[in-house]
């Protein structure tokens, strides 16, 4: 198995894998020249896009800056807006449904590391450089969700479809389809529709 392989299944993982550190060089050079940009030429940008993500449906507007760790884990469907300064750190797999709206200075997280520091030490790699152990969660956000400004979403988190997420909110748990949600802890507030 891969350290890839393993990134995506949940496993522990060695950051410092030549084609993990490949691929995140290779995000860090798309997403600059995506940032770069002018926001005039959507023809530049989707072409940049498409090489930095893994999927995307048709209508897909993100305002730089975005950040992201690999790029290739996440999946857009139609008609999503991503608002500016943005990090989705995807390591493992960002599922995003149709019509998300996306605030601005949202976080999405997929990484996590054990809460024992002698646990978390990494080992060097090849740079020398030691990588803290860390594992996976994908997440998942259905159809026409709004996330508010400044949400943070955590490792292995699923948001329903026709959800609003609050502006700050943190979500540490699911949160079902047709809610409206906030808080930190994010918490179901009432339902929606």
């Amino acid at each position: 198995m891969t350290e890839r392989e393993k990134m995506l299944a949940g496993l522990q993982y060695d950051c410092g894998d030549p084609e993990l550190l490949d691929r995140w060089h290779l995000a860090r050079a798309l997403t600059l020249r995506y940032n770069q940009t002018d926001s005039r030429d959507s023809r530049a940008q989707r072409a940049l896009l498409s090489q930095l993500l893994g999927g995307m449906g048709e209508n897909l507007w993100i305002t730089p800056p975005f950040y992201v760790d690999y790029g290739s884990n996440i999946y857009f469907a139609e008609n999503c807006e991503v608002n500016l300064n943005c990090t989705f750190q995807d390591c493992n797999r960002i599922t995003i449904g149709k019509n998300a709206l996306i605030g601005p200075n949202v976080q999405i997280y997929t990484a996590f590391h054990p809460t024992n520091a002698a646990d978390r030490l990494g080992v060097p790699c090849a740079g020398g450089f030691a990588f803290a152990v860390g594992y996976t969660a994908p997440v998942t956000i259905g159809d026409n969700v709004w996330l508010g400004g400044g949400a943070i979403l955590l490792p292995g988190v699923t948001i329903g479809s026709n959800v609003v997420i609050g502006a700050g909110s943190v979500v540490t748990r699911d949160i079902p389809s047709n809610t409206v949600a906030a808080g930190n802890p994010c918490r179901v507030l009432r339902q929606n529709g």
